[in-house]
Parts: C-alpha cells; sequence; structure tokens
C-alpha cells in the first residue's frame, strides 16, 4: 500500500504544473466551501465574464442575470460582460474593444442607458484588476482590442492569494499567501498615486477607498479589522459582511449619540460619516452618489471646499457637510448645517416651557358634581324657621 501511495505522490510531483500557476476558485471550494459560498455571494468573481456567463447569472448566490443590451448589437455581438452586479454594466465587442458610444452603459438602479466614452475607441485594458492572473503581455483569446491575458476572468480566490495549485496539491506542506496588508486591497482600489484622491462631476471617482482610507484617521488599520474580505456589503442575502461596528471601537461617542435626535430618527453612524460622496453609475441627488466614501472625518468649516478648483481631485483628508449633511437635509444650506454638526452627537431639541395663561383668556368653567340648590333657598329656610319659633312661643304663653 505504501509503495502505491509513494509511487502516486511521485506520480503528481513529475505532473508538470501550467504556466499559470493557478488552479481555480472551484478547486478551493474542495477544502473551503464555506468561504467560497461566501466569496460568490460578492461581485468580485464577476467583474469580467464571459457572455454566456453573465446571461446565466447566478440565482443561489444571489447574481442577477445580465439580460439587457446596448441598442442595435446582439448577444453574437458580444464577448465579455462588464460587471452587471450592483451598480452598471459594460460590455466588450467581438474584437476586445469596449462598445462605446451614447447609450451603451447599463446603470442597473435606475434602468437607464446611458453614454460611455462616445466617439472614442477604447481597448480593454482593465485586467490587471477585474482578472485573475494577468499579463500585460499578449491578447487575451487573439482578440486585438485586449491588451493582455489572463488565467481566469473576473477576480477569483488566487487574485488575493497568489497562484495555488500547489498548495492544491499538497495543502499540509504548501501554504497560501494570507496577506492582510491594506496594501493588497489598494492594488486595484486606486488610480494612480495613492496620495491623491480622484474625482469627476463634483464627486469622488468609484472605488477609489484605498486613497481615501489612507487619508482618514483609520490608515493605521487595516481593511480587513472592519471588513470580511469574503463577504459582500451589497448582497441582500448577507448580513455580517462588517467584522468591527463603530462603537466597539468609539464607545464614548456611542454612548452619547444614543440619546440624540439623529439616534432615534435611525440615522446610523455612516450615513453622516460615510456619506455617498463618490459616484459609480447614479448620481442620486446634488450632494448624493451611490457609493459611501472612506474619509470618515467631517469638516464642520461651512466654508472648507471638498475638492480643487478644477474638480479632478479632493481638497484635504475630510467630508464637507454638504455630502455629510444636505444630502438628507436638501432644503437647507452648509451654515444652517455648521450649527448643528458640531453637537450632533448629542443634539437634543429642548421641551417647549410650559405655556402661562393669558390676561385675556375666559376663565374654564368646569364641570361640578355638587347638588345644585334653588336660589335664595337658605333664605326662605331661615324665615320659616323664625316664624314658627314665634307660633311656638305665642301657643303656648
Amino acid at each position: 500500500m505504501l509503495k502505491y501511495i509513494f509511487i502516486l505522490v511521485l506520480i503528481l510531483l513529475l505532473i508538470p504544473v501550467s504556466s499559470s500557476e493557478y488552479a481555480g476558485s472551484n478547486t478551493c471550494k474542495t477544502c473551503h466551501k464555506d468561504i467560497w459560498n461566501d466569496f460568490m455571494k460578492t461581485g468580485h468573481p464577476y467583474k469580467l465574464r464571459p457572455v454566456d456567463e453573465a446571461r446565466e447569472g447566478n440565482e443561489e448566490f444571489g447574481i442577477r442575470k445580465v439580460t439587457e443590451l446596448p441598442k442595435g448589437y446582439t448577444w453574437d455581438d458580444i464577448s465579455y460582460v462588464i460587471g452587471g452586479i450592483w451598480w452598471k454594466t459594460r460590455f466588450v465587442n467581438k474584437t476586445g474593444y469596449i462598445i462605446t458610444g451614447d447609450a451603451v452603459q447599463y446603470n442597473i438602479e435606475t434602468g437607464e442607458w446611458v453614454p460611455y466614452n462616445p466617439g472614442k475607441v477604447k481597448p480593454y485594458n482593465c485586467g490587471d484588476c477585474h482578472t485573475t492572473g494577468y499579463k500585460k503581455e499578449g491578447h487575451q483569446t487573439g482578440l486585438p482590442g485586449i491588451v493582455g491575458t489572463w488565467a481566469f476572468p473576473g477576480i477569483e480566490c488566487e487574485a488575493c492569494h497568489g497562484p495555488s495549485s500547489e498548495h492544491a496539491a499538497d495543502p499540509s506542506n504548501v501554504s497560501a499567501v494570507i496577506d492582510t496588508g491594506s496594501e493588497l486591497c489598494g492594488k486595484c482600489h486606486v488610480r494612480g498615486d495613492p496620495n491623491k484622491i480622484p474625482a469627476s462631476g463634483g464627486f469622488i471617482k468609484h472605488h477609489e477607498q484605498y486613497p481615501e482610507f489612507w487619508a482618514s484617521p483609520h490608515k493605521k488599520f487595516n481593511c480587513v479589522v472592519c471588513h470580511d474580505p469574503h463577504k459582500s456589503v451589497r448582497n441582500p442575502m448577507v448580513d455580517d459582511a462588517i467584522r468591527t461596528k463603530c462603537e466597539y471601537c468609539h464607545e464614548d461617542a456611542a454612548k452619547e449619540y444614543a440619546g440624540s435626535n439623529l439616534a432615534k430618527a435611525g440615522v446610523k453612524c455612516i450615513d453622516c460619516h460615510m456619506p455617498f460622496a463618490t459616484k459609480s453609475a447614479v448620481k442620486k441627488g446634488e450632494f448624493q452618489g451611490d457609493v459611501r466614501t472612506h474619509l470618515f472625518e467631517i469638516n464642520t468649516n461651512p466654508n472648507a471646499p471638498m475638492f480643487t478648483e478644477d474638480g479632478k481631485y479632493v481638497v484635504g483628508d475630510y467630508v464637507t457637510l454638504d455630502f455629510a449633511c444636505l444630502y438628507c437635509h436638501t432644503d437647507k444650506n452648509k451654515e444652517w448645517a455648521a450649527t448643528y454638526a458640531i453637537k450632533a452627537h448629542g443634539f437634543k431639541t429642548e421641551a417647549p416651557p410650559t405655556p402661562l395663561a393669558s390676561p385675556t383668556a375666559s376663565p374654564t368653567i368646569l364641570p361640578t358634581t355638587e347638588e345644585k340648590k334653588t336660589p335664595g333657598f337658605e333664605a326662605v329656610l331661615a324665615i320659616i324657621s323664625v316664624l314658627s319659633v314665634l307660633y311656638v312661643v305665642r301657643r303656648y304663653r
């Protein structure tokens, strides 16, 4: 028996490992089923999908089917679908170029078709962050519009844990990469310089969480302190994607806030400290995009700017009052917000004073339960009593 085991191990060692050295997430499922189930409910595996997979969706994990197409196209014109889960859907044509035009991006929340780079030719050069095992050389499946190649489309387990075919073959002796540093997340959640937060159209550009986080008071922590990296904060099937609640660290502020008007109204910490200052697909209001910021700090100065004059970058390491307050209080301004923001954690409306009676007010007549008597009754009774006494005195003189 030992001889056969030895031969089997020897054969496994002699089998050439593929040039990619990636095993694929389905291999991980064998030993890590619960984690795999959670991960499949996130948007990561679906950042880029072959068209047939996108059309199928995955009802088991709450992943929608892509049923929409830009006008004038058929499914035979599409090679890959970009996204299409939570925010928006874009399409890659049969030659590997992203479809551009006046109504070619589908915004899921509103069901609207909107422009995407009309008049421009856009090669698909997003593989570094939207695929697993990316290499910048070559063209995936020979499509000239695709820059680079990959082992798997979408962000699979090994995009973070590294190529793991050796670990899958010998899990007892070969470990997968486990990197809990924020820099790993920042590899993709950034655009260029991590010390600058890019903006456009009055909002932070989407999925810039790393430079926001790096500018925030929480930069000393790692992303995984708050986030479970295998769970989605957007999928309604998942309710425990956040590992650490705000009140765990901010205990005193949480206690003070618990009795405030805002808390009683159901306003949560993230509604003010992580407002929707970022836009991926939909602008919901003048100061409300569709992605929460990770800046956290609120600048209570009503004159503090959010963006540079050209609107291309965030000015500081804070959120301004218009994003923190005015996306709900749409009929107010920053000066009004400034008067309340500084004491928002403990703000309570004072009870109105007890009203004093008006000197011109008519007296209140209360009902009485006393027996009503005939007017002058006591006087008549007294006269009768006197007469009776006089009669008796005269009668018996």
